[in-house]
């Protein structure tokens, strides 16, 4: 569906609501830091190392083979969630917060993407009109899609099927240069973008061939299958983001601040702060625990775990329909 931005409604924002965070507290936080995103990307690559050792090399001395092989499903699922979970890097880098400079913010976000299959420049115009149109029927991209309403639904979006089908749809046309019916991706960003997504299977095809030229399969047993397995937890937590919450304007009621443990904030970038991110994008990931302290009063949706939101997901799928 094609809208014109003229006939839109207003962008989901602190524009959207009475101002929540004074000026210079709102400065404070708007600081851009490089040592909080070298940090966490070390985290997150640390994670990818460890799962690939113990995935990839299970010859390990005076072990039963039951153990082994519990090792190697632990690094199987934990190289699993370090792809999966590589949206989380691209998704803030693609703001150009986590880090001070543009350069390190695309460059950290466009390898994250190849390792999630996204396609970061892609998804940051993509994502520019979530933020803008956040949980709006016909005009946010992330309902082009409507979102499960059954049992069945809800069971088959945590498998993680839906988005693997999206995304090769998504990424051939993009190969091929059509993105009619996007309207976040204008004329003069199509060539670009086509390019950026060229280069990246480029990568894929290299990696295929030394692949074959080996003769281990790498490529499948090493990105593709872990990347399914690291898909449903992905897909569990970003259904939580604005499942069941209104369709208005206010990214107070829209959107949802999910309570979670601390791993696993690192590995999502604090994603779970998620109504503090929509009212105030400009925030870096490492400034969004303060500014929850702050607005958390005011916030509709807030104070559960993902357990007890999936829970009532359970209870009433028909909460995820649209209206």
């Amino acid at each position: 569906m094609t809208v014109s931005p003229s006939s839109a409604p207003a962008a989901t924002g602190p524009g959207a609501v009475s101002p929540l965070l004074s000026g210079p507290l709102l400065q404070r936080l708007n600081e851009r830091r490089d040592g909080p995103g070298w940090r966490r990307l070390a985290f997150h690559l640390s994670l990818l190392a460890v799962g690939a050792l113990l995935w990839g090399y299970p010859a390990l001395p005076a072990l039963p083979t039951a153990a082994l092989w519990a090792l190697r499903l632990v690094g199987l699922l934990l190289l699993g969630w370090g792809l999966a979970f590589g949206f989380c890097a691209m998704h803030e880098c693609g703001h150009r917060t986590a880090f001070a400079s543009k350069g390190a913010n695309d460059t950290v976000a466009w390898w994250a993407g190849v390792l999630s299959f996204y396609n970061a420049d892609y998804y940051r115009r993509y994502h520019q009109w979530h933020h803008r149109f956040t949980h709006q029927p016909g005009l946010d991209p992330e309902l082009e899609q409507a979102p499960p309403s059954t049992l069945a639904g809800y069971l088959l979006e945590l498998s993680g099927l839906p988005w693997w089908i999206g995304k090769l749809r998504g990424h051939a046309a993009g190969l091929r240069g059509d993105f009619g019916g996007r309207p976040y991706i204008p004329a003069e960003a199509a060539a670009a973008v086509t390019r950026s997504i060229r280069l990246q299977f480029a990568v894929y095809a290299v990696l295929l061939v030394a692949s074959l030229w080996q003769a281990n399969g790498a490529l499948f047993w090493f990105w593709l299958l872990p990347l399914a397995v690291g898909q449903p937890l992905l897909r569990f937590v970003l259904m939580a983001e604005h499942g069941g919450c209104s369709t208005d304007t206010d990214g107070l009621s829209n959107t949802r601040t999910t309570r979670t443990l601390g791993p696993l904030r690192w590995l999502m970038w604090e994603m779970p702060f998620h109504v503090e991110h929509h009212l105030y994008p400009s925030l870096p990931f490492h400034a969004l625990a303060e500014a929850h302290g702050h607005l958390a009063p005011h916030q509709v949706h807030t104070g559960q775990g993902y357990l007890a939101v999936h829970r009532s997901f359970l209870q009433d799928p028909s909460r995820l329909a649209l209206p």
